[in-house]
Parts: C-alpha cells; structure tokens; sequence
C-alpha cells in the first residue's frame, strides 16, 4: 500500500493502513532521508502519545533508526508534539518521530516526522521520504535488520524525560506577575492525552486554583476522541459553569491544538482567541514584526495587524509553512529576537517568538491565562473590547461530505472559471493559495478547501455580523449545488 504525508504528517486507521511492517517501511525511508541530508551522525527524538500501542509503534521505529546507525533518544512517557519539537532544537537533533494521530478518532495512529530545524516536514522533504518508501516497496532498497550484536545496536537507544527542560522553558515565555496580582480558578480537560503532567502543573506552579478532568491514560479517550471541539468538551463547559471557573483550557491528544471555554461556560472558536494573543503580545511584550496565518485564519489578525503596524504573511494550510516563515525570521529558540511575533491556524495552531516552529496549545493555553489574570476580565470581555478597537470579525466552518468525483469536478470548475458572483454577491477578488477563498466587496469570504485526508469538502466563513454568517453559509451551498450540478450527489453537513 502506499503512504502519503498531509499537512501534518501519515495517519491511517490501526491494523489496516498503520500496521506495524508499514511503520517500519515509513521509519526506514526516513532513515534514508536523514542520511541524504547529512544528519545522520546527530541523535534523533522519538516520542508517542497515550494511544493503543503507541509506546510499542515508538520503540519499534527506535529500533529500525538504531540498526541503522542512528543514535536515538526515546521519551520515557508519552509525549506533546511541542514538546518533541522543543527537544529536537535544544539536542541539536537531526529530527523527530513522533507516534501520533493527533485530534483523529481513538482507531487511528500516525506518525509526525520533524526535521532538523524543529518544525513539520516541509512537502519537499515528504515527496523525498514517499519516494523512498516506494523503492522499499518495490524491493530496491531494503529495511535494514537488526544488527547482529543486539547490546551494540541498544545502546544507540537512550531513553530521556523531554519534560523538565520544556516546562522550564515555557516558563520563561511567560509573564508570572499577573497571576500573583489575580488568581485564576481554571478547569483542565486532559482529554485523556499527552498534556497530562504539563498544562495543569504548570498551572498550580503559576498560583492558580486548577481542577482536572480526564486526567488519565484512555486508549479510547473516553469514547470520543480526543479533538477539543465544542462537543467533545461539554463535560468541561459544564464544570466551569457550575464551579463558577474563571477559564476551562484544554488540547488535543498530542497537545498542540488548544480549546478556550470562558467563565460562565461559553466555548470559544481558536479565531476569537488568535487576534487577542496578538494584540495582547503587541501591548505586553512591545513586539513588532510579522504575523504569519494560513489562509482561511480569520481577517481579525490582518486588521490588528493593520492597527499596530504589524506585517501580515499569508501562507498555506499545515503548520510547516508559518514555521518556514518563523525560521526565516530567526525568531525559533533560543533567540529571542527577531521579527517575528505570532503564528496562527484556524485549527487551534499557535506558536510565538522565542518559541518552536510548531503549534504548541500548552503554551497557547498558558498565554490566555496570563491574559486574562492580566485583565481581570472575561475572554468575552475582551473581544467586545477587540471587536471596538479593529471591528467585529464572524467565523464558522462546515465539513460537508463528498465523493471523490465531486472533489475532482469542483477542482477542475474552479481551476478553469471560478464564478465572479455568488448569490447575488460579488466577488472582489480571488486567493487560490490553498483551496479557493471568495473575498466579497465589504471584506467578507467565503472559503472553499478539499481535505487531502478524508471525503470532506471544508467551507470557511467570515463576516461582521451573525445575519452575514447565514447569508454566507447559504451561497457557500449555493456554490457547491451549482457546480456540482447534475452529479445528483448527496451531500451531508458533517459539523460545524
């Protein structure tokens, strides 16, 4: 079978795509990789997160790196993303596997491979890896076994507690004096995954008053999986309203999506929280420079950026692509320079100066604390206050089902004659970046973006009121029914 890299690395559903012989082919390509990059002769971190098997899948890709020379060092826990990636750039590693699916269903697992720089894999360097997984596949190039003097080849695997160092550093990314001024009562969702030890301790060393939910090793998170969205995490919504919380944070299985939910149990979108941490990091730390987004990240981000003099860069959906932009702008740890001041995905991606090239939601979690003990207010409060100073900003997205026909005849419609009006709105202009985003007279769009990991066809809204929301939600229907035309395709709203 074949094994492809998306935005954030090769998943597949356990026992039928992500096999153990798969996984070894995958550990081996990349093993070839690390060679033709000359970063053979650094150590390489390898790290797993709390699903089924996982601690088994990271010693075996270990094992594959070992035999073939490579000095590894294995995490002795599961393990968040940011935290690998942390490693990686203070070990001077040559990369990182990570054994992950992320925020995917409890029967999938995946890998993440970093390289040297810290950050995701850019497409260049997974065509590379593809390309020798396929020569593996046709017998080319072999999976080299165990050497012959097992104890030679165990010695290559050293097993390391990645946590002290990271906790430390976040710790001198934030600003403690806040928290001593207000203390925060906060309720944590582990959702059953890697941040547990990290999140709510650093919390509880911060002076906050913090309750944790899930806060255990679940290979089937509970029965729902472990992605922070506003279903998932109705149990935390509920305990912060009834323990009259200030704040309910929580990430995803790997921890590098975050999820806000304010006091009195309102959730909140990544895109009402983006703009307020690059506001808040403009006005506390008197940073300047550049905010990176990728393309359908809300416009609330280029409007503080207009506000404040910021620079705005665009980029592509995966997270590779504003670590690319923060590596360029020399703002990666150790250095605290540079010019670079936030990096933002819809998704729940963030990342800041001083930080990795990777989205961390333990930090971004932290960081909406620090804000909020610094204001003395609600997260709602806040974006009112937000909404005052730079105008108000809508989102939503809708994931719709769709077969592959229809993703195909949407591409080939777009990509030929892309309409100039949608239900009576006028399109100004067209961004093609990653996808295709709609933007109407008056500043609101429409995004439309096929998931290159499952049948879903992703609609992206924004706009300066909810009456907008709808009016965009309904062309963005109208568009999809007229291209798709006579296909007589059902399509099915997934969620929103």
């Amino acid at each position: 079978m074949g094994i492809r890299f998306g935005t954030s690395g090769w998943r597949a559903i356990m026992a039928e795509g992500f096999t153990f012989p798969n996984l070894r082919v995958c550990t081996q390509a990349i093993a070839e990789e690390i060679f033709q990059q000359k970063n053979h002769n650094k150590p390489f971190i390898v790290g797993y997160d709390t699903r089924f098997l996982s601690e088994h899948f990271a010693r075996e890709a270990a094992q594959i790196l070992a035999n073939n020379g490579i000095e590894v060092h294995l995490s002795n826990r599961d393990v968040p993303t940011p935290v690998v990636a942390f490693e990686i750039i203070r070990a001077g590693a040559g990369g990182a596997i990570n054994i992950t699916a992320s925020h995917n269903p409890f029967d999938y697992n995946g890998l993440k491979f970093s390289t040297a720089w810290g950050g995701p894999a850019l497409p260049e360097t997974t065509k590379s890896v593809e390309n020798f997984v396929s020569l593996i596949f046709r017998g080319e190039i072999g999976v080299i076994p165990k050497n012959e003097d097992e104890h030679l080849a165990g010695q290559l695997i050293q097993s390391a507690d990645f946590r002290p160092a990271y906790i430390k550093h976040i710790k001198n990314l934030l600003d403690s004096k806040p928290f001593k001024n207000h203390k925060l009562k906060v309720v944590v969702d582990a959702l059953y995954g890697t941040s547990r030890g990290y999140l709510a301790e650093i919390l509880r060393d911060l002076g906050c008053e913090v309750e944790v939910l899930n806060d255990c090793r679940d290979v089937l998170f509970g029965g729902k999986g472990p992605d922070p969205s506003e279903t998932v995490l109705a149990n935390l919504i509920e305990t912060v309203r009834s323990k009259k919380a200030d704040l309910g944070l929580a990430c995803d299985g790997d921890a590098d999506r975050f999820a806000i939910v304010d006091a009195g149990g309102f959730y909140l979108t990544p895109n009402d929280i983006l703009p307020l941490l690059a506001r808040y990091l403009v006005q506390s730390r008197g940073w300047t420079g550049i905010i990176a987004r990728s393309v359908m990240t809300t416009h609330a981000l280029d409007a503080v950026a207009r506000k404040y003099g910021l620079e705005l860069k665009e980029t592509p959906v995966g997270f590779k692509h504003i670590g690319e932009i923060m590596k360029e702008a020399e703002s990666i740890m150790p250095s605290n320079g540079g010019e670079f001041v936030i990096g933002a995905e819809e998704s729940g991606g963030f990342t800041m100066r001083g930080h990795v090239p990777e989205k961390d939601g333990i930090l971004a979690c932290l960081l909406v604390a620090e804000m909020v003990a610094s204001a003395k207010t609600t997260v709602r409060n806040l974006i009112k206050s937000l909404h005052e100073e730079v105008g108000p900003r809508f989102t939503k997205r809708i994931n719709m089902e769709a077969s592959p026909d229809m993703v195909n005849m949407l591409r080939v419609q777009f990509g030929s004659k892309p309409p100039t009006t949608i239900n009576g709105l006028h399109v100004q202009r067209i961004v093609d970046l990653d996808g295709y985003k709609f933007i109407f007279f008056g500043g609101a769009w429409l995004g439309v973006r096929f998931s290159g990991t499952e049948p879903v066809i992703r609609l992206y809204l924004e706009g300066n009121s909810e009456e907008q929301l709808k009016i965009l939600s309904d062309a963005g229907k109208s568009l999809l029914d007229l291209v798709a035309g006579s296909s007589k395709e059902t399509k099915k709203v997934v969620h929103s």
